[in-house]
């Protein structure tokens, strides 16, 4: 157990959960992050929204990262006016999600971004988002599919060779792409479906579905082998 990477997951922070006879304020994650860690040979750690200035600490006792998938960015933190069809802000979590990447990106800890976690790091290294686009969730609530296209010669071409079909719930995307990231895969209408920082610059990887959601541990075996070398 002791040689196994520590894998710190982010979180929801939701008001109204309910479990048993309680209804209260709650640090969620949904149980295919932890038991997708567990399954690539990592230990999986929770991680609740904190004080941003507690991030580095936190950043520094772990062998690797996710930011999790969630609600949307808040426009502002990319410089644009809200769309009637994005989601309320979840500032508290914008706040301590973009302090654990740049924790994680200033000392080389592996990050893996999966959905709002691979768009709040192009947000975090200066990029943009398009705040709707149709065709990537079945219905509310209900994840759909779709198959990605690896870019030859990207880390994650390097992970996963061919061509997938991947579980997809979000209606935001990629815009312009932040400081340094490069597209390492796309859906058939062009989304950028996973970016990255070149070799060199860290084991740095977003993917814009839902590997958790999936039987394909690939990503995540990756991240923890990455945690695991380092």
């Amino acid at each position: 157990m002791a040689g196994m990477p520590l894998i710190g997951v982010s979180t929801y922070l939701e008001t109204g959960a309910r479990w048993g006879v309680w209804e209260l304020e709650a640090a969620l994650l949904p149980a295919g992050y932890p038991r997708l860690v567990q399954r690539a040979g990592g230990l999986a750690v929770m991680l609740p929204p904190d004080a941003p200035e507690h991030a580095s600490a936190t950043v520094a006792r772990l062998d690797g990262l996710v930011i999790a998938g969630g609600p949307d960015v808040e426009p502002a933190r990319y410089g644009a006016e809200r769309d009637p069809r994005t989601g309320p802000p979840a500032r508290a979590r914008d706040t301590w999600e973009l302090a654990l990447i740049e924790a994680a990106l200033s000392t080389g800890v592996p990050l893996l971004g999966v959905c709002r976690g691979m768009q709040l790091l192009n947000v975090a290294l200066g990029g943009t988002l398009v705040q709707h686009i149709e065709g990537h969730a079945e219905a509310v609530g209900v994840f759909g599919g779709h198959p990605v296209t690896p870019v030859p010669g990207t880390l994650y071409a390097g992970v996963v060779p061919e061509e997938v079909f991947v579980p997809t719930y979000h209606h935001q995307a990629v815009d312009r792409l932040g400081t340094g990231l490069v597209p390492s895969a796309h859906a058939a209408d062009g989304t950028v479906e996973a970016l990255e920082l070149p070799s060199g610059r860290g084991w740095v990887l977003g993917v814009q579905w839902h590997p958790e959601m999936g039987e394909d541990v690939r990503v995540m075996a990756a991240l923890v082998n990455a945690a695991a070398s380092d």
